[in-house]
């Protein structure tokens, strides 16, 4: 096990690279400490790929880990070395900001099974020479937490004083919460819930269906065969964008207003404004984002079902838990609406937690969770603050 600097190959696709070699620090798991997922296999040599921010403090109780989304990845709060873009919570992490890095130590990783540095489907298979593609094993919400407990224990990390995440990452924060709640002093759970709906289950299958009916996939092997589903890739994420936004935004930002144009074509080119935006979000997406890990996180998100893993009882995860809860939604997210936050705070009611609750009106939808949404961002700090006197964390 090690920490190593990460370089770059430009002779290799840059989805290659960063899977193999990211722009972010790393760290290395080898066959003598492999990482036990839940379809049985012990998985090994592994590697994290994560970004710190922000110092340690000397008893190491300052410690936060945020938990990224579907489509994020560890870049939260620098600029982004594939897209050169800022990170996709800068709004929320940084100096005076409400996740202080002047206060907290904040640390972010890739999720295993992802794209940018921690193991996934386009790392190199060391038994083969070439990208694992399908050879990859199927992971779980679970398995990303239990990479991530690796990564602290190499950090030196005993406890968190807060974990945070929205959506995909809510789950995480959930499942760290139900799994080794000892080590985890406060907990922000976002536009999250407990488990897919079937609706949710039926959008993932769409998209996984139009990657998957790429001629160019090539069975996951594309990038042996030289190839990459990217009509596909951009289709399935044309789809799910629609599902990050809401009707009232969608009309706010598009209405029925033409691109660049006052009249149809009468064809099949993008006329409308709102088109043309979602085929902007699949042409971008393709470039930063690999085809199979799309697979994997979408079913990971599928499997994941806390109160399945506990009797059927959700109150059960939570039983006795000492960790302080801040649940969020919002009222136009109609991927994970209220009542699936709600069910969260219903059941650490019953487990006897410290759980308050937050529902923010908004008409931004899902995405609410990483835009300027000032109530979100007092809430957020109003909470750590409270939660750092009660830790004993020097303001």
């Amino acid at each position: 096990m090690s920490t190593t600097p990460a370089t770059a190959e430009t002779k290799l696709p840059v989805l290659v690279r960063e899977a193999d070699r990211p722009r972010s620090r790393l760290a290395e798991f080898g066959p003598d400490t492999p990482l036990q997922l839940d379809c049985g296999v012990a998985f090994s040599p592994f590697q994290v790929a994560y970004q710190t921010y922000g110092t340690l403090n000397e008893t190491k109780s300052n410690a936060v880990l945020i938990c990224h989304a579907l489509t994020g990845d560890q870049h939260v709060g620098n600029v982004h070395p594939v897209t050169g873009k800022g990170g996709w919570w800068d709004i929320m992490i940084g100096p005076g900001r409400p996740i202080d890095t002047d206060r907290y130590f904040v640390v972010c990783s890739n999720v295993v099974g992802g794209c940018m540095g921690t193991s996934g489907p386009s790392s190199t298979n060391p038994l083969t020479g070439d990208p694992y593609g399908l050879d990859f094993p199927v992971i779980t919400i679970k398995d990303m937490v239990r990479a991530q407990t690796m990564l602290l224990d190499h950090l030196g990390i005993d406890t968190l004083f807060a974990v945070a995440g929205g959506s995909m990452g809510g789950m995480q924060v959930l499942e760290w919460c139900a799994s080794y709640p000892q080590r985890v002093f406060s907990a922000l759970p976002i536009a999250t819930a407990t488990r897919h709906s079937a609706q949710n289950i039926a959008f993932h299958e769409v998209g996984r269906q139009a990657v998957m009916a790429d001629p160019e996939w090539r069975n996951g092997r594309y990038f042996v065969e030289g190839t990459m589903p990217r009509r596909g890739l951009s289709v399935a994420r044309m789809g799910a964008h629609i599902t990050y936004l809401s009707d009232t935004a969608l009309h706010r930002k598009f209405g029925r207003r033409f691109q660049d144009r006052d009249n149809p074509t009468f064809s099949f080119d993008a006329d409308f404004e709102v088109e043309s935006y979602l085929r902007h979000q699949g042409s971008t997406f393709v470039e930063r984002f690999d085809a199979n890990s799309y697979l994997y996180l979408t079913r990971a998100m599928d499997y994941f079902d806390l109160a399945a893993d506990h009797g059927g009882v959700l109150a059960n995860a939570f039983k006795g838990t000492r960790t302080r809860f801040c649940v969020i939604s919002f009222t136009s997210d109609w991927l994970f609406p209220t009542p699936e936050s709600r069910a969260v705070v219903h059941a650490l009611n019953a487990g006897g937690a410290r759980v308050s609750f937050a529902e923010i009106e908004t008409d931004k939808g899902h995405d609410a969770f990483l835009l300027d949404e000032p109530e979100l961002l007092g809430i957020v700090r109003g909470f750590l603050d409270s939660a750092g006197r009660a830790r004993g964390l020097v303001s």
